[in-house]
């Protein structure tokens, strides 16, 4: 027999349907009857024929005709809703729709697995387990250190042993003992009353992330949870079957209470929950769509769900991850506009950064020389100023190395912090199976994630910064020998002027989102939990600064490949005209002011899918394998006897070298 879950007024109902003859029409007017019957006053309806609706799916919002029926309409387990006339929706609360829907309009079940063991889980592993492209498995190494622990679990209740979080209260109640009889439901009113967050929902492939490092962190086998259990949390993962959960509430320890609670009421059949089938509904009636049941909780299994640093480490792995891109590609974005304003290479000489041997700038200088080396990659517009009188280059052009070099490290640094936190146990009290006990400790204080990422904040800003500044340099005449903002018919055309004022609001933005969360602390649960470390807030503003990051260097991007308009016949080196093809695929050249913000915004995408990285990274690796001898053009920026001689030949005057 189809069943349907329909929604009427905030209310969610399962409507069975004998036959699939029957209409749109009739599981409306069905749905509209069992509303009626829940309520004392009939809803405020006299009576089901007088009720006017219309009839939509959830998910696309698609409206149905009520003459069709539902066998050629709908599938079984559907979910729809009914609009009665007049009515008006709320605006706090879409049916099917949520910020980031659009991830998972095309959403496809993963045909590949990805085991889990609790030690090896990558940064990039929980990024894709994020995007959906996995479905988890557990080791069989796992599944027995999960089953180990849980005999643990099952002693100390057989013995009524008393044992903080299994037999006692939380909090200010350790101390306060639960019978026998009611552990299972010290777990669930834990889980409801913990789930105490606000504001809006993380999107699908934050969800994701979050219950997919649970389930990592529960399988090293330390948290006390069923095998079964755990199994359970799985299927839903599987099933993508995700709960509504907060974004805001987390203090950072005892780890992060409220978003972990939320997930774990999804999983026991409460609150909202969404899906790709379903979209927002009840959790159990999704849960129930995709042949699930809830999860009855056990004793200390609402504990190990809701007890970790799996919020602040799973926003961190996307941040991380991000970061990473955004830092590859602000060398290729830099070096673009190092050509544009005619810049020297010189700056970037093995030599120099041999003597002050960081692994950041040394990278970065490397990715410079591969982009920019006009022996191996012949650049025209290199060749038409090499005999300039310009000294030398601006900070933001010439110490590239050194400013781009350590948020690279900055990055390597948080990168390794974080690998080890999504690696870790982070329960109280910790079961040790091989001891056969259970010991109260702290590792589920986020101090070490949340330190790396406001580290990380204030490292990725900086890329930022610097664009700001070249992107001011590409737009001023006096300092690029280009048309202001980079336009023709300036005054009659602005250009790349409110362009420039966004980049510069949103590196302003970030100088007050980089004051590290971590330094604050306050006192929670009747001091018994008295140093926090407001990890979450220091997650989510790192990704709030990385965005900025990416949105800054996408104008800097536009902006450089306008300069290169005004340049042409001449060509730059083949990697960087590469990246000019690829942003005018999407972005055409500006011969006069058009609405701006579509462009940044596909500028963006090009940044945050990796495509700038894709087109350089072959040419960038290439000049790394084949070791190809580094070219030093002769410059009136370096001194040598050799340029002396030159100079002497070609009877060029130079400027005296006058270093700052």
């Amino acid at each position: 027999m189809p069943k349907y879950t329909v929604h009427v007024r905030g209310e969610w109902l399962a409507v069975p349907c004998q036959t699939g003859t029957n209409t749109v029409r009739w599981l409306g007017k069905e749905a509209v009857r069992r509303y009626m019957k829940n309520k004392p006053d009939n809803g405020g309806f006299a009576s089901v024929e007088e009720v006017k609706f219309c009839v939509r799916r959830c998910k696309g919002l698609g409206l149905l005709d009520h003459d069709d029926t539902l066998e050629d309409t709908l599938e079984d387990n559907e979910f729809v809703e009914v609009v009665i006339e007049g009515d008006v929706m709320s605006p706090d609360f879409i049916v099917s729709k949520l910020e980031g829907f659009d991830l998972y309009s095309k959403y496809q079940e993963p045909e590949k697995d990805i085991y889990l063991d609790g030690h090896s889980l990558t940064t990039e592993d929980l990024i894709n387990l994020g995007k959906g492209l996995y479905k988890i498995k557990l080791t069989p190494e796992a599944e027995a250190k999960v089953k180990q622990s849980r005999e643990v679990i099952e002693r100390i209740v057989k013995e009524q042993t008393v044992v903080y979080g299994i037999t006692t209260g939380f909090g200010k109640f350790a101390r306060t003992v639960i019978p026998t009889s009611k552990l299972k439901e010290l777990q669930v009113n834990l889980v409801r009353s913990h789930s105490a967050g606000v504001g809006k929902p993380l999107i699908p492939e934050r969800s994701r992330m979050l219950l997919a490092l649970r389930i990592n962190v529960l399988a090293k086998g330390y948290s006390g949870i069923s095998l079964e259990t755990l199994q359970q949390v799985i299927e839903a993962f599987n099933a993508s079957c995700l709960p509504y959960i907060p974004e805001k509430g987390t203090v950072g320890a005892s780890g992060d209470l409220a978003p972990l609670s939320h997930l774990a009421l999804g999983l026991i059949g409460e609150g909202k929950m969404w899906s790709p089938k379903s979209g927002w509904a009840d959790a159990k009636y999704v849960l129930q769509a995709h042949g699930l049941k809830p999860i009855t909780l056990k004793p200390k299994e609402g504990l190990a769900l809701i007890n970790g640093t799996q919020m602040i480490s799973s926003l961190g792995c996307e941040a991380v991850e991000r970061a990473s891109a955004i830092a590859r590609q602000a060398d290729i974005v830099a070096a673009l506009t190092l050509e544009v304003l005619k810049g020297t290479t010189r700056a970037f000489d093995t030599d120099i950064h041999a003597v002050r041997p960081h692994r950041g700038q040394i990278e970065v200088a490397f990715r410079f020389r591969s982009l920019l080396d006009s022996d191996h990659h012949p650049s025209e517009i290199a060749e038409s100023h090499r005999f300039c009188d310009r000294v030398q280059d601006a900070y933001t052009l010439r110490c590239c190395p050194q400013v781009h070099g350590v948020a690279n490290d900055t990055i390597a640094f948080v990168k390794d912090i974080i690998t080890t936190e999504i690696n870790s146990a982070t329960d109280n009290p910790m079961v040790f199976a091989e001891r056969g006990e259970t010991i109260s400790g702290g590792n589920f204080h986020g101090e070490y994630p949340a330190k790396a990422l406001d580290y990380l904040a204030i490292g990725v800003h900086e890329l930022a910064a610097i664009s700001e500044r070249r992107i001011e340099r590409l737009c001023n005449p006096s300092l690029s020998e280009l048309p202001a903002f980079l336009v023709t018919e300036g005054g009659l055309n602005s250009g790349f002027m409110i362009a420039h004022c966004t980049a510069a609001a949103l590196v302003s933005e970030n100088k007050a989102l980089c004051h590290p969360s971590s330094v604050d602390s306050l006192s929670t649960s009747a001091a018994t939990e008295d140093h926090v470390s407001m990890g979450g807030w220091a997650a989510r503003k790192a990704l709030k600064v990385i965005e900025h990051v990416e949105q800054v260097l996408a104008i800097e991007l536009l902006a450089a490949c306008q300069g290169i308009e005004f340049l042409r016949p001449l060509r730059t080196t083949t990697p960087l005209e590469k990246v000019y093809d690829l942003v005018r695929s999407v972005v055409r050249p500006w011969l006069k002011d058009r609405f701006m913000a579509p462009d940044i915004e596909a500028a963006h995408r090009l940044l945050v899918e990796q495509k700038v990285w894709e087109v350089a990274e072959p040419y960038i690796e290439k000049y790394r394998r084949e070791h190809i001898p580094e070219s030093r053009p002769i410059s009136p920026t370096a001194f040598s006897l050799d340029s002396l001689r030159m100079n002497k030949c070609v009877g060029t005057d130079h400027s005296d070298q006058d270093e700052l």
